[in-house]
């Protein structure tokens, strides 16, 4: 990929059991994504996702476009924009910012988000990813 492509973008549901499956395996069980009761009064009004949860689909995302390289030395720098909510399909879609050629290997750089169905963005970042 060259500068300026587009990357092909990941859409995944965030669905409130995805969300509970998340806490398990984060170990994570702040009752903002659990408790109805507890989110309901909370400054969203609602339950929300787990930032990490959210980002993983960045992380999907340049594993289809990149593969193994992307596993083995892929690096994210995110921010956290905006809450997904339970229900939400998301999108995760980016764009190589710049492509280098180096002794043998290629460093590229991407420009990525993750957009929530209303069209705001919930995380911005760069995503980076090296292959021989």
């Amino acid at each position: 990929m060259k500068e300026g492509d587009a990357l092909k973008p990941v859409t995944r549901e965030i669905t409130q059991e995805r969300i509970e499956r998340y806490a398990v395996a984060a170990g994570d069980f702040n009752p903002i994504h659990i408790d109805a009761d507890f989110a309901s009064r909370s400054h969203f009004g609602r339950r929300i996702a787990h930032g990490m949860l959210v980002a993983a689909t960045i992380s999907e995302m340049m594993t289809l476009n990149y593969g193994q390289p992307w596993l083995r030395s892929g690096k994210l720098k995110l921010r956290l924009k905006a809450p997904v909510f339970p229900g939400d399909t998301v999108t995760a879609r980016g764009q190589v910012k710049s492509a280098k050629e180096e002794t043998g290997t290629r460093h590229v750089a991407c420009v990525v988000e993750v957009v929530r169905p209303d069209g705001e963005v919930a995380i911005t970042g760069e995503a980076t990813v090296t292959a021989a």
